[in-house]
């Protein structure tokens, strides 16, 4: 049976640090192919050239074949698209606007069925926090909880060291009852799940962090979770 996995990043890879590879390069070598195909879901950012064209500059040096996968220029078959794939990597942007329009192109559908078939899912920041039950967004405006596809339990909070408001919010959040306990991702950080297990917190930066954030009576409890640090020769996908 094919192994289902997610690397969720918090913040990072081609489009926040386009001279530190370390985080798509792991990516790449997660996928049981020895030249995967890699196909980039800009969906989130609106399909921005700028975007597809630095995907291209960055994974043309990795090995794989890298091609994307615009929705507001749907190809004619786009599940002939996702099934040509071996990673499915989904950038930053508007998360309530990815759902929506996965919705209503089926997009969603596709990618749990790729999932579920062994493909990679991968992303950052709307591209993490879209495959929990729930997200840590500013999507609308103001930070708030976001109901996302569920396949990942508990919620996710991206960006937790990248931006001044996002650990006072999610903690208000869980306070109030608005958003379930969930992971916590510094920039640079990624969570790499095998089925809906945590395996692993891999980082491209020596000091990004991730934590489990619960509220256990009245008080949140971050606990720090293990990382390994990818500029570390000894490190190792095993």
């Amino acid at each position: 049976m094919p192994q289902k996995q997610i690397i969720a990043m918090g913040g990072g890879g081609f489009s926040m640090e386009p001279d530190n590879p370390l985080l798509d390069a792991y990516i790449v070598a997660s996928s049981p192919k020895p030249l995967p195909t890699v196909g980039l879901l800009p969906t989130a950012s609106g399909d921005s050239d700028w975007l597809i064209s630095r995907f291209y500059r960055a994974f043309n040096q990795l090995p794989c074949r890298p091609k994307h996968l615009p929705l507001f220029r749907q190809p004619v078959d786009l599940q002939a698209e996702v099934a040509a794939c071996d990673i499915l990597y989904v950038t930053g942007g508007n998360t309530r606007n990815l759902l929506a329009i996965w919705k209503a192109s089926g997009m969603d559908k596709l990618v749990r069925d790729a999932w579920e078939r062994g493909v990679v899912l991968a992303g950052l920041s709307a591209g993490a926090i879209c495959w929990f039950e729930e997200g840590h967004t500013d999507s609308t405006g103001a930070l708030t909880a976001i109901d996302c596809l569920g396949f990942l339990h508990g919620s996710c909070s991206p960006h937790y060291d990248g931006e001044a408001e996002r650990q006072g919010s999610y903690h208000q959040l869980l306070k109030s009852g608005s958003i379930h306990d969930g992971l916590a991702l510094d920039d640079g950080a990624a969570a790499h799940f095998l089925g809906s297990k945590l395996d692993r917190v891999v980082t491209s930066r020596p000091q990004a962090r991730a934590f489990h954030v619960s509220l256990i009576g009245q008080d949140i409890q971050e606990k720090p979770l293990a990382t390994h640090y990818l500029g570390d020769a000894s490190h190792s996908l095993s």
